[in-house]
């Protein structure tokens, strides 16, 4: 795994959780950014979801970088290709992978393969990104994150 890759909401440290929120209210409020200019994300989606496509397309759309979708008709995940050579093509080709996928395993293997940062966009055990869009809706309803206790109830990933 690199230094990068964001797999688990615990990939990250309190201090840089403070940081991605700060700039995701920034970025909300309408501060222009192009700090992923000339960059390419490829898009791997195992599973379809309109709301994480739509956002990270207009995430790096807004960044000033490009998206590339790749669903299930699109691309071998595991399927006559090893998902590790899978990983070291893309790494070649792209800046950076966000995949939603159903093993979160399968995510472990993309970002110990990929030279590029991986991010998870739902896996059967996680969904950070998710949880940092909460927890900024959480820190703008009550003002921070201190104290504040959080039960999640809903259908399993």
């Amino acid at each position: 795994m690199n230094a990068t890759d964001f797999l688990d909401i615990d990939d990250v440290s309190a201090d840089e959780l403070d940081a991605l929120l700060a700039l995701a209210a920034d970025l909300k409020a309408g501060e222009s950014d192009a700090r992923l200019t000339d960059q390419t994300l490829g898009m791997l989606f195992e599973k379809p979801s309109t709301r994480t496509r739509i956002s990270f397309e207009t995430g790096m759309t807004q960044l000033g970088g490009h998206a590339i979708f790749m669903g299930p008709d699109d691309i071998q995940l595991g399927h006559g290709e090893p998902l590790k050579d899978t990983a070291r093509a893309m790494g070649r080709y792209v800046d950076g992978i966000m995949a939603r996928l159903f093993d979160h395993e399968d995510a472990e293997i993309l970002a110990e393969y990929a030279d590029v940062p991986v991010i998870n966009g739902l896996t059967d055990d996680a969904h950070p990104c998710q949880t940092l869009a909460d927890l900024l809706t959480i820190r703008e309803q009550f003002g921070g994150l201190d104290d504040v206790q959080v039960a999640w109830v809903g259908d399993g990933n």
